[in-house]
């Protein structure tokens, strides 16, 4: 059973390897090694093959004949291939033979053809390709002749239109790798020529303002020169002049801007050349070129901000002053200059470029500089002591402005400095005119002018307002009144009101405004400066009555003159006198003051002369008995006085009248103080009786009239005090004092019971020593008693009179 098994088993596995492709036959060949039976199998495998040849075997032997046929027939075949093969070749050799003509010619026409598409490929290859070289040649052309923008352009449509058409060609590749570079360098050329623009304008912004300035000037005299042709021409005017008229009008009214580069300069008369405008003097290209190739390459903010920065740079340094600028105009005309060319190329910038600055940069910029401006000119104004200079400065200062004002820039804190400087101005002037005054004052020699003809008597009324009818009338030789000074001081004072119209003018002020600025600095000329002047020309050392005199009279005479001045004023500055809020000069009260004062020096010195006399006096105060002459030192005073009021005949008659009384009243205070001073301890009857005698030819001085104008004895009364001691004291009338003291009616009203008492103890002590060695005499002892007693009553009236 197993061995039947076993041969079907075998029987399968060569029919699957019959069957099976020998790549797969490897796990049927396993199960037969795996298994016990492999010898069996080996068996049964060599029966299958030779089964397998026989039938191969017994199959050739069926076809075998058909075979040799076939090989008979493959023989014959053969034979005629050989014999076609040689035909063949034969032909193929004389057809190569033949065609060999044809064949070089085909090779040729074929080179030929090939030539043309070649040739016709590089035309269409360089019909794309030239138009890239020909840019980039005018790329290469722009660059050597420094037109960055142009071949900023065409760098451009190089890379975005041009090279992408050629991009397959290696040099399209080259210049696609230089276009990076090539923009970095037209961007660092145009930044390099910015910064020498930059650098440029720096050095010649000077330049710049300093045309700017001319052309302002210019512009300003044209108008002027139209406004006056229009107020001076009237009637009727011929077509010529209209027509002059019209073109001067069109050249002056056109204001300053920066396209304005039309304004002429006279050379003479009869020619007219344009003046280059103050932009023409600047090649702005390298900043638009600049801006335009920031702007294509995409930073134009970052040109902008460069711009701005360094601008800024560059304004800090322009408005910072020179230390010496304030030595002479020419160093403030440089300042100026300066300041006004940076901000033409500004306004420039502003107008003709989109952005790269605007108004409030510049607005600021502007508020920058006239911060700093103000600031420089009150620090470097402050030093300057000269008028001329200043007033130089102001028109520096007025054309500055108006240079700008005509570029659109707001200047009125200019113009509100300028006020301030003005009133520095009028401190400068004070001064010079004090010096001035002091010198007039000083060469002065306080004596009437004497006028010995016609045209000098014109000469003085032409230089100070004086009438005067009854010198008219006078023969030649004649004196005026007055000496030089007051012609000399009138004459200062109107050239001080000329400087100060001299700044006032092209400061846009209404003439109100004019007027009101030249009162005030004349009023403190004249409050302050001439008062002054006068007050020290008045109490300097050695001036002399006939000087103080002469003061009085000139400054009566300026006085009188002030209202002539108050419509010099208004002439010149046509606004009348009488205009309301209108400032009033203050010259009166200033030369009444002056006045014043000299009429108090004069009563000074007049008081300090009767002191010199007094301290002449030399009284015997033990005399027994007076002279019957005055003293000398009392009759020398009296001759100096009744000289003196002599030449107080030209004063006022109150003033000599004032004098004449206060002279009295110090006279007769100082003769009493004489009598009552403490060094005199002991006076006699006989010293009071010369005394007396003195005193007496006082009053006959007082009572001889040296002054017109008093009202009867009113002179007398200022010895009325002493009058009335002495008269007690020599008429020894006690018992009427000590009766009537403080009566109305008393004969003694005007004497002191103090007074009488010390002078009654200088004469008790003199009867005491008297009576030293005549005690014994009964009149001295009944004289001493007397004393004694009229003390005590006098003490006793005293003690009374203080309860």
């Amino acid at each position: 059973m197993a061995s039947l098994e076993t041969a079907a088993e075998h029987e399968r596995i060569l029919r699957e390897i019959e069957s099976t492709d020998t790549n797969c036959i490897g796990p049927t060949l396993r199960s037969v090694y795996d298994g016990q039976e492999h010898g069996l199998f080996m068996d049964k495998l060599e029966g299958r093959i030779r089964n397998h040849d026989r039938e191969i075997e017994k199959m050739c032997n069926f076809h075998f004949q058909g075979f040799v046929d076939s090989i008979t027939e493959l023989l014959k075949v053969r034979g005629e291939a050989q014999k076609l093969k040689s035909q063949v070749i034969e032909t193929n050799r004389k057809l190569q033979e033949d065609g060999k003509e044809l064949v070089q010619m085909m090779e040729e026409l074929k080179v030929c053809r090939l030539q043309q598409r070649n040739i016709a490929s590089t035309i269409d290859k360089l019909t794309l390709c030239l138009p890239v070289l020909e840019m980039y040649s005018k790329l290469q052309e722009q660059m050597r002749t420094k037109r960055h923008y142009p071949a900023l352009r065409t760098l451009e449509q190089l890379e975005n239109t041009c090279l992408p058409r050629v991009s397959q060609y290696r040099f399209c590749a080259i210049m696609a790798e230089n276009i990076p570079r090539l923009r970095a360098q037209i961007k660092d050329v145009s930044m390099s020529d910015l910064k020498d623009f930059l650098e440029s304008i720096r050095k010649h912004s000077d330049k710049i303002g300093e045309t700017a300035m001319k052309q302002a000037q210019l512009q300003r005299s044209l108008d002027s020169t139209v406004s006056y042709q229009h107020r001076t021409v009237s009637g009727r005017r011929s077509r010529k002049e209209a027509g002059l008229g019209t073109e001067l009008e069109g050249q002056g009214s056109s204001p300053l801007s920066e396209q304005d580069s039309g304004i002429l300069d006279v050379e003479d008369e009869e020619e007219e050349d344009e003046v280059m405008g103050a932009q023409d003097l600047v090649d702005f290209s390298p900043v638009y070129g600049c801006l335009h190739i920031y702007t294509v390459l995409g930073a134009r903010e970052t040109f902008e901000n460069y711009y701005r920065k360094q601008r800024r740079k560059q304004a800090r340094l322009v408005l910072q002053p020179h230390s010496n600028m304030h030595e002479t105009l020419n160093g403030y005309r440089r300042y100026f200059n300066q300041i006004v060319g940076f901000f033409v190329v500004e306004d420039h910038i502003l107008h003709t470029t989109q952005g790269l600055v605007n108004r409030a940069y510049v607005d600021e910029l502007w508020d920058l500089a006239l911060s700093k401006t103000i600031a420089a000119l009150r620090t470097h104004s402050s030093y300057c002591t000269d008028p001329n200079l200043v007033l130089d400065l102001k028109n520096l200062i007025v054309l500055f402005a108006d240079t700008l004002q005509g570029y659109g820039f707001p200047v009125n804190q200019l113009f509100d400095m300028l006020l301030e400087i003005r009133d520095q101005y009028s401190e400068i002037l004070l001064k010079k005119w004090n010096l001035v005054f002091r010198q007039i004052l000083d060469q002065d020699n306080y004596s009437p002018i004497p006028v010995v003809s016609e045209e000098e008597y014109r000469h003085f009324m032409g230089q100070f307002p004086f009438q005067d009818p009854e010198l008219d009338k006078l023969p030649f030789p004649k004196k005026l009144p007055f000496s030089e000074f007051v012609p000399k001081v009138y004459s200062q004072l109107k050239e001080f009101i000329y400087a100060c119209l001299k700044f006032s003018e092209d400061l846009h002020l209404s003439s109100t405004e004019v007027d009101d600025m030249i009162r005030k600095s004349t009023n403190l000329l004249l409050t302050r400066t001439l008062s002054h002047c006068l007050q020290y020309a008045i109490k300097k050392k050695n001036v002399g009555l006939t000087e103080l005199v002469q003061i009085i009279i000139n400054t009566t005479h300026l006085e009188q003159s002030c209202h002539f001045l108050e419509e010099f004023i208004s002439n010149i500055t046509n606004v009348p006198p009488d205009t309301v809020n209108a400032t009033k000069l203050y010259g009166t009260s200033t030369f009444k003051d002056a006045r014043h004062t000299a009429e108090e020096e004069i009563y000074t010195n007049l008081n300090q002369k009767i002191d010199q006399f007094l301290q002449l006096a030399d009284y015997d105060w033990m005399a027994a008995q007076g002279g019957g002459q005055a003293s000398d030192y009392l009759s020398d005073l009296i001759a100096f006085l009744c000289s003196t009021f002599t030449v107080f005949t030209h004063l006022p008659g109150k003033v000599a009248q004032t004098a004449c009384m206060s002279a009295c009243k110090h006279l007769s205070t100082s003769l009493l103080q004489l009598l009552l001073e403490a060094d005199v301890r002991q006076v006699s009857m006989g010293a009071l009786q010369q005394f007396n005698v003195d005193v007496k030819e006082c009053e006959r001085f007082a009572s001889s009239g040296p002054v017109p104008g008093f009202q009867g004895d009113t002179l007398l009364l200022a010895f009325i005090d002493l009058r009335q001691l002495l008269d007690l004291f020599t008429q020894w009338d006690w018992s009427t004092y000590l009766a009537d003291y403080g009566r109305p009616s008393c004969k003694y009203l005007r004497v002191n019971p103090h007074t009488a008492l010390a002078l009654l103890e200088k004469m008790r002590d003199t009867s005491r020593k008297n009576n030293m060695f005549a005690q014994f005499r009964k009149n001295e002892r009944d004289k001493q008693k007397l004393i004694d007693t009229v003390v005590k009553q006098l003490r006793s009236l005293i003690n009374a009179h203080q309860s």
